[in-house]
């Protein structure tokens, strides 16, 4: 799974850019045991900056991010995943992201819990484009109630970067969702990136998103689509997603 992208170089504390190619708040559900889904995630970012956040980087300004997602249930608590995420520039250009590993552990049949929890642990390879430092590390507890028709999740996400420009971000992420009818489900997703522990910086310094999302089920295949709005300089002002995703 990642945060906003956006220019900032306030007060000397700079969260680690990296490409929004998945705007996702986990909750605990996973692939069934010996069966493997698909996710694909777009996102496009309206209104962004058009300022690179490094030399090299490619301005998040009507840019289209995204990743292919396979997963398999190994077991009934452990989900292994792959990520091949991708970028359009607003030039046309088309560029890889890398790859990423996840390996996610959780309380079983979390869709049929009240209470729900677990961990995402993700391994990745980014392109220059994308981050100064490589080689990166998320590290994703998942906490989640769902009852009466509500559900609220919250992804307390550090992200560590390694190398000369290394640095361990704070990036929560957050849901809350009211069941409408069936698998139609309507809510509030919460997304951000504080910065480095090490300097935390001015509110404005700091990436906050909140979208406006939409769950639902159509032919077969799982979605989600959310309009999402900048509340810091430091953010995209206008980000649409859209996650596609069914099981085989």
């Amino acid at each position: 799974m990642a945060t906003p992208v956006a220019a900032m170089l306030l007060a000397g504390a700079v969260p680690d850019a990296r490409a929004i190619d998945e705007i996702q708040v986990y909750n605990a559900e996973i692939a069934p045991v010996g069966t493997f889904t698909l996710q694909q995630h777009l996102n496009f970012v309206w209104t962004g900056s058009n300022t690179p956040d490094f030399p090299g980087a490619i301005p998040s300004n009507r840019t289209l991010n995204g990743t292919p997602e396979l997963a398999y249930g190994v077991t009934d608590w452990f989900e292994l995943g792959l990520y091949a995420p991708f970028a359009l520039a607003n030039d046309g250009t088309f560029y890889s992201q890398g790859a990423k590993l996840r390996t996610l552990f959780v309380s079983p049949h979390a869709a049929e819990r009240k209470t729900f929890y677990g961990l995402n642990i993700e391994l990745s390879y980014q392109t220059p484009a994308f981050l100064q430092s490589p080689v990166g590390l998320e590290l994703r507890p998942i906490l989640g109630v769902r009852d009466l028709g509500w559900e609220a999740i919250i992804n307390p996400i550090v992200d560590v970067s390694f190398g000369p420009y290394g640095q361990v971000d704070f990036a929560p992420a957050a849901r809350i969702a009211r069941q409408i009818a069936g698998d139609v489900w309507l809510g509030a997703e919460y997304y951000s990136n504080f910065g480095p522990f090490s300097n935390i910086g001015t509110i404005e310094g700091q990436q906050h998103t909140i979208f406006a999302v939409i769950d639902f089920t159509a032919l077969g295949f799982d979605v989600n689509f959310g309009v999402g709005f900048g509340l810091t300089d430091a953010s995209d002002q206008l980000v649409t997603k859209l996650i596609i995703g069914r099981a085989f």
